[in-house]
C-alpha cells in the first residue's frame, strides 16, 4: 500500500504514467531505541507546490494508544508544517504537534504521521532545519528520529504535454523532447526520468543515463545534465536521441510511455520517496546526450510547479504482424490413488511476442478445466479456483482454474503451470486447456488432458507414470509453481514494489 505522501508524489508530480511504486519506508530508514523509524526529507519554495513528509514507524507491538510527537521548532520560522490527519488526532501547543495512534486491531505496522510542508513568505534560499520526531509505544518503548526541512530557489520548469511517433517493428524513431524554463531565475541542471512501455525502447545507451529492465519488458532510465537553461528560454535533447520499435511487437499496435522532468534536487528527494535507484544500471557507452549549455552550480533549486514536467509519449506501430500462441495440454497414465505431477500451459511460435503490454493488451489468459476423476492437491500461486478467475490464487480441490503469468514470451520460449493431481476414478478422462487471446491461429488455443487411471489400492506419489506435456521449443523456465510466480510484472509502465500494509497515517 502506498503511503499518502508517495501517492501524491505520483499523481500530483505526474510520475502515474511512470508509475514507479514507493516503499513504504525510505532508504534513509534507521533502527533508534527498539523501534525503527525513518522519514524523508524535503525541498521547498516561497511560492512552491506542498510537500509532505511522511515518517514511519516499525516494530511496534499494538497493545494500547501510540503516541507521536513533531518538534517543529527549528523549522517554524521559514516553514508551515501542518498535520493531514482527520480532526482530533493531533493537537498543537506551540511548535510541538502531538499525534496519538489508536489500536486498529488488525494487522502490522508500519504506523505513518505525515505532515505537510510548504515554504513561507519571505523564506530565502538555503535556509534549514530539522523536524524532531518522537514515538512512544508502549510495550514497544520509544525512539527518536530527524529529517530535513530546506528551502530553496524556486525555478518553473514545463514539458511538452505530448508526443506522438509512428514506426513500423524495428524501426528507429527521433523523439524531440524539450524542456522550457517559464520562471523567472535560471534553471542550473536537470535530471529526465522516462518509463516507457516495451515497444519504446532506447534506440542509444547514453553515458550519462542509468538504465534498468522494468516489468513487461518496460524500459526505464534516468539521464541527467548539467545544463542552464536561462528564463523564458527551452533546451530540447540533440538530434541522437529516439527509441527503437522492437523486431518481434504486434502490428498494429499501441504503446505508452513519459517523460518527466526534475531538478536536481527534486530529482534526490524523489528518489529518497521510490526504489528506483536501487534498480538503475550503469551508463551506456554511446556517448554523452547533450542538452545545451552547461554553467556552474549554485543554491538547490526545486520546482515551484511541478504539474506541467511531463510529456506523454504515445506510439503507433504499423503494419502486421501477430503470434501464435499454441495451448500446451498433457496425458497422464497412473493407477487410481496416485498423486502426479502435471504442466499445463503454452508456447509462442511467433512472430510477435505476447505478455508486452500494448494495446491491444497481447495478454495471455489460460483456462484449465482439469478431467472428472482427478482432483488437484497443488495449484500454482498463478491460477485462481474458478474459471471466472474470480477464485483463490492456488486453493486446492478446484475442478477448473483461470491462470495467468505476466512478462514477455518471446518466440519458441513457454510458460508452465504446475499442479499435482490425486487419481480419484479408474477409466479415461478428459479435460481442457484454452487459451484466452487473439492471436494468429485460434485453432491451436485449445489442447486435451487425458488421463488413463488404472484400477488399484495404490497411494503415495507416482514414481513412474507421471504427466507428460507435449511441448515444442525451447524451454525459459517461466514455469509458475506451487509458492509464487518466478517473473513477475506490472500492466503499463515500470512497476518496482516494495509494499508493505500501512496500519494508520496521521
Amino acid at each position: 500500500m502506498l503511503t499518502h505522501s508517495t501517492r501524491r508524489w505520483l499523481a500530483g508530480l505526474g510520475v502515474a504514467g511512470a508509475l514507479v511504486a514507493a516503499s513504504a519506508i525510505p532508504a534513509s530508514a534507521a533502527p533508534t531505541g527498539s523501534l525503527k523509524l525513518s522519514a524523508n526529507d524535503v525541498i521547498v519554495a516561497p511560492g512552491g507546490a506542498t510537500k509532505w513528509v511522511t515518517l514511519s514507524a516499525l516494530g511496534i507491538e499494538w497493545s494500547d494508544d501510540i503516541v507521536v510527537k513533531v518538534d517543529r521548532s527549528e523549522v517554524a520560522g521559514f516553514a508551515d508544517v501542518r498535520s493531514t490527519a482527520p480532526a482530533g488526532v493531533c493537537t498543537e501547543a506551540g511548535v510541538i504537534l502531538t499525534c496519538r495512534v489508536p489500536d486498529l486491531g488488525d494487522g502490522d505496522p508500519p504506523v505513518q504521521v505525515e505532515l505537510s510542508v510548504r515554504a513561507k513568505d519571505g523564506a530565502r534560499p538555503d535556509q534549514e532545519g530539522e523536524l524532531a520526531f518522537t514515538v512512544t509505544a508502549p510495550g514497544s518503548g520509544s525512539g527518536s528520529f530527524r529529517s530535513t526541512v530546506a528551502v530553496g530557489e524556486g525555478v518553473d520548469l514545463a514539458a511538452a504535454y505530448s508526443l506522438k511517433l509512428t514506426g513500423a517493428p524495428g524501426g528507429t524513431l527521433k523523439a524531440p523532447l524539450t524542456l522550457e524554463n517559464r520562471g523567472e531565475t535560471a534553471a542550473r541542471g536537470a535530471v529526465l526520468f522516462v518509463s516507457a512501455g516495451y515497444g519504446l525502447r532506447p534506440s542509444q545507451r547514453y553515458e550519462n543515463c542509468r538504465y534498468a529492465s522494468g516489468a513487461f519488458g518496460a524500459n526505464p532510465f534516468v539521464c541527467t545534465f548539467d545544463t542552464v537553461i536561462a528564463p523564458h528560454e527551452a533546451a530540447a535533447l540533440d538530434s541522437s536521441f529516439g527509441f527503437t520499435v522492437p523486431a518481434d511487437s504486434w502490428a498494429p499496435a499501441a504503446y505508452s510511455g513519459s517523460a518527466f522532468w526534475f531538478t536536481p534536487a527534486d530529482w534526490k528527494e524523489y528518489k529518497a520517496h521510490t526504489n528506483v535507484d536501487d534498480d538503475l544500471g550503469p551508463g551506456g557507452t554511446d556517448g554523452k546526450l547533450e542538452l545545451r549549455p552547461v554553467t556552474t552550480r549554485r543554491s538547490a533549486q526545486t520546482d515551484v510547479d511541478p504539474y506541467d514536467n511531463q510529456t506523454w509519449i504515445e506510439l503507433q506501430v504499423t503494419g502486421d504482424q501477430r503470434a501464435d500462441v499454441a495451448a500446451l495440454g498433457a496425458k497422464v497414465d497412473a493407477r487410481v490413488g496416485r498423486t502426479v505431477p502435471v504442466t499445463f500451459g503454452y508456447v509462442n511460435h511467433g512472430p510477435a511476442a505476447v505478455g508486452i503490454g500494448s494495446r491491444p493488451d497481447v495478454m495471455v489468459s489460460t483456462t484449465v478445466t482439469l478431467p472428472k476423476g482427478v482432483t488437484a492437491v497443488r495449484a500454482p500461486k498463478t491460477c485462481v479456483s474458478n474459471a471466472s478467475g474470480e477464485g483463490e490464487p492456488g486453493e486446492p480441490g478446484a475442478s477448473a482454474y483461470r491462470c495467468s503469468l505476466t512478462g514477455r514470451v518471446g518466440k519458441g520460449e513457454k510458460v508452465e503451470f504446475a499442479f499435482t493431481l490425486r487419481i480419484d476414478k479408474a477409466g479415461s478422462h478428459t479435460g481442457e486447456v484454452r487459451l484466452h487471446i487473439s492471436d494468429e491461429n485460434p485453432t491451436n488455443d485449445t489442447a486435451r488432458i487425458l488421463v488413463n487411471a488404472t484400477g488399484g489400492q495404490g497411494g503415495g506419489n507416482d514414481d513412474g507414470d507421471g504427466g507428460t506435456l507435449p511441448i515444442t521449443g525451447g524451454s525459459t523456465g517461466l514455469i509458475a509453481g506451487v509458492g509464487g510466480l518466478l517473473l513477475v510484472a506490472g500492466v503499463g509502465g515500470y512497476v518496482l514494489t516494495r509494499r508493505r500494509r500501512t496500519r494508520f497515517v496521521a
